[in-house]
């Protein structure tokens, strides 16, 4: 199907780029932390009336946590208990309903060392689960650290207590309300014919390359940020960009925006301070290495990251939708 019209963009990092989607690039897959069961309910949320029977019905389900971390079966799923007995009923987050069984995560105690953001265990923990159970997790892992990070105003400093069954915080001082938030992140693929640009961070394991990603800032349109970044990481310019997909990253609270953007001119100029290497690989070998191949030329982004569904997209262009179990 040809794509939409697009949206012309000429700017500084990038000659008339210009951001287009089409009905088949919108979903080709299912990325990871995505595709919950749970029905949101939120409409039940500012019902005090209706949250009370939720919390006495007798199914009422918890997740079960290892710290920050989900508690998994040997089977690799969540597991869950009866909320029954729970002491502290204004520490619950109502997560959703599911057959209209009510499903809860508690809040947990912050400290300076509490790990906010993602350790190797949880990374480890992520590979086992399953793409609905994942995103049923990073739900309640994203509310956990949000409600960790607001415990006071940004208005006036007052402290701030949870509300709305968990989804929002109140000031006890001014009474101002808060909402959790997502950031917009934009994380593409540069493409010239049939090659794609790919960079790695120093952090990561030996030999892992992926898609460049950055945060939206403000004023700034998905492909302007698109072009922006490739150009300071990697000294390319975008020409035309199209969106590909979405995916909610909860480490602590970002929005996946994948893209992928034609560049003219193939010479790096890599800014060290950024990224540790950046580099063109075809097609080939990027199939290759999302086929597990040991002499791949490197190590792609886990399963559940979408910057391998969105290599996968583009070193398979015309498979059909797959999803990440």
């Amino acid at each position: 199907m040809p794509a939409q019209a697009g949206i012309q963009s000429t700017g500084h990092y990038g000659h008339n780029a210009t951001l287009t989607h089409s009905p088949t690039d919108m979903t080709p897959f299912q990325p990871g932390f995505s595709g919950s069961l749970l029905d949101r309910a939120d409409p039940l949320r500012g019902d005090a009336a209706a949250l009370a029977l939720l919390l006495q019905h007798p199914q009422a389900q918890l997740l079960q946590l290892q710290g920050f971390d989900p508690a998994l079966t040997s089977e690799g799923a969540l597991v869950w208990g009866l909320l029954q007995g729970q002491p502290d009923t204004d520490s619950l987050i109502l997560l959703g309903l599911l057959q209209g069984i009510p499903h809860f995560v508690a809040l947990q105690q912050h400290s300076a060392e509490a790990p906010l953001y993602r350790s190797p265990r949880t990374m480890e923990i992520l590979s086992l689960l399953g793409p609905q159970d994942m995103a049923t997790y990073g739900t309640a892992r994203s509310l956990i650290d949000w409600h960790g990070r607001h415990r006071f105003c940004g208005k006036c400093g007052g402290a701030t207590l949870a509300h709305k069954a968990g989804w929002g915080r109140r000031c006890s001082s001014c009474d101002s309300e808060h909402f959790p938030r997502v950031d917009p992140v934009v994380i593409m693929l540069a493409e010239q014919g049939d090659r794609v640009l790919l960079g790695r961070q120093a952090s990561w394991p030996l030999g892992r390359y992926s898609a460049l990603a950055g945060f939206l800032e403000p004023g700034e349109s998905v492909e302007e940020a698109v072009a922006r970044e490739l150009f300071e990481e990697a000294g390319v310019r975008a020409s035309a960009v199209r969106y590909v997909t979405s995916q909610a990253w909860p480490f602590p609270a970002q929005l996946m925006l994948a893209c992928i953007a034609q560049v003219q001119d193939a010479k790096l100029s890599i800014a060290k301070e950024e990224i540790e290497d950046a580099a063109w690989f075809s097609r080939d070998e990027v199939r290759a290495a999302l086929n597990g191949d040991a002499q791949a030329r490197f190590l792609p982004p886990p399963a559940y990251a979408v910057a391998h569904s969105l290599l996968h997209h583009w070193a398979w262009p015309t498979e059909p939708k797959r999803t990440t179990a």
